[in-house]
């Protein structure tokens, strides 16, 4: 992609209405637009962050055997009404009338059109378990939306569901997604810890919310020292495995969210404690029947008995989580991307487009890098060296190829790495040769 024909209206100025560094610098990247409060447009560089995590989220969910729908945005209130919670649910719902006078309602999540789904469709033990999700648009009605796409009112969500016929079956399918999860955030190339939460609105009796440490971070977590040094990637973990003790290792230690936080349990932990801002990436719960009761998720037992079915649901807000890595990654220059998300993987500076050398190098470059598949922007435009390197900052692509004059005539180029800082002149050779690696 040449950045003289692509659409990236960076801005040089922290935005007035921005108050946390995502949000001032996804506006400043040029990667959203806000259309309302609360509300965003995606642009180009912005969606190819999006889409690579909701790919890596998608990924990770046929992994454990999830099986994708897709559910539409708008759902009928009556569905709501035999759950209990259309009243309950309180004003952040957008509720609609249509042209039939029927209530409807932009859906702020999905477990009572999911239940009907299934409640409709399977009518037997011996075609459970059944783990289910989709990846939709959410609208929230947030009173005081803020800090970006971090609590806007529209969002882009993955949530999934579990449906089993017992709690020691159904407790199985909460542990694959809790690994899941794990698996998926250092996917991301973030660290996330697990802590016990409230159910909330959406019920029962087992939750855990994932978080990550940043500095910027919501609200104040407190944790066992060892879970800043513990590899939580579990990539060596098979889902068909007996996963309770996998969990237990994870779970065991202190870790508790601001409102589940123990004065007395940290206290006797002393030195071991830290404390630190946390920025929540996801959230699973367990809630038994609470659902298939009210909605007739009913299946015939071993013996013909009628029983309701156990359900979880399980939550990652995707479009949240490009603002929770900018949150956690990032300098006084701009966004450091992990390579896993990065809109592009090089970017390739001219730092003198009217020097015919440096240009026929950067375009030889520019072709073999497409040429094999690796995702590069080139700037090709008219402008200062410093606008170039302030942009190519900004945005924060893991790698920069920056030619000048002066060292094609020397035959060297300047490879930096965004990542850890580190700058070295080497051939265009070796260059190129380093970054199709």
């Amino acid at each position: 992609m040449r950045l003289s024909k692509y659409f990236l209206p960076t801005l040089k100025e922290n935005p007035g209405e921005a108050q946390v560094i995502s949000h001032r610098l996804m506006l400043r990247a040029g990667m959203i637009r806000q259309s309302s409060a609360g509300i965003y447009s995606w642009l180009p560089l912005g969606l190819r962050v999006l889409k690579k995590i909701e790919a890596i989220v998608r990924e990770e969910q046929n992994s454990m055997g999830n099986q994708e729908i897709l559910m539409p945005t708008i759902q009928p209130a009556d569905i709501w009404r035999k759950s209990g919670r259309y009243d309950d649910y309180g004003p952040e719902m957008l509720r609609i009338i249509d042209r039939h006078e029927r209530d409807m309602l932009y859906g702020p999540t999905n477990e009572e059109l999911v239940t009907e789904i299934f409640a409709n469709s399977i009518r037997s033990y011996k075609d459970l378990p059944q783990l289910l999700y989709h990846i939709q648009w959410k609208f929230r009605d947030e009173i005081r939306p803020r800090f970006g796409v971090m609590r806007g009112r529209e969002f882009l969500m993955k949530d999934a569901y579990s449906f089993d016929i017992n709690s020691e079956e159904a407790r199985c399918s909460y542990n694959k997604y809790f690994i899941a999860y794990l698996k998926t955030y250092a996917s991301l190339g973030l660290k996330a810890i697990p802590m016990t939460a409230d159910t909330g609105p959406i019920g029962g009796n087992m939750s855990h919310e994932f978080l990550i440490i940043a500095d910027t971070g919501e609200s104040e977590i407190a944790c066992h020292r060892q879970y800043l040094e513990m590899d939580l990637s579990c990539q060596d973990i098979d889902y068909n495995q007996d996963l309770q003790p996998v969990i237990h290792r994870y779970t065991e230690k202190y870790a508790a969210t601001d409102d589940k936080r123990d004065p007395a349990i940290e206290k006797a932990l002393g030195d071991d404690v830290r404390t630190a801002r946390g920025i929540e990436v996801g959230h699973i719960f367990y809630f038994g029947t609470k659902y298939s009761e009210k909605l007739g998720a009913k299946v015939s037992g071993p013996k013909g008995e009628e029983i309701a079915v156990e359900m979880g649901s399980y939550g990652i807000g995707v479009s949240r989580l490009v603002g929770a890595i900018i949150e956690a990654s990032h300098d006084d220059k701009g966004i450091i991307w992990p390579k896993a998300v990065a809109p592009f993987k090089v970017g390739l500076i001219n730092l003198n487009i009217s020097d015919r050398d440096c240009t026929v190098a950067c375009e030889k470059a520019y072709n073999d890098l497409d040429s094999a598949g690796i995702e590069v922007i080139y700037d090709d435009r008219e402008a200062r060296p410093g606008a170039k390197f302030a942009d190519m900052d900004l945005i924060g692509l893991p790698w920069q190829l920056i030619v000048g004059p002066r060292g094609i005539k020397t035959g060297s180029v300047e490879l930096k790495n965004r990542i850890s800082g580190e700058r070295e002149e080497i051939s265009m050779e070796s260059a190129l040769t380093r970054l199709l690696d």
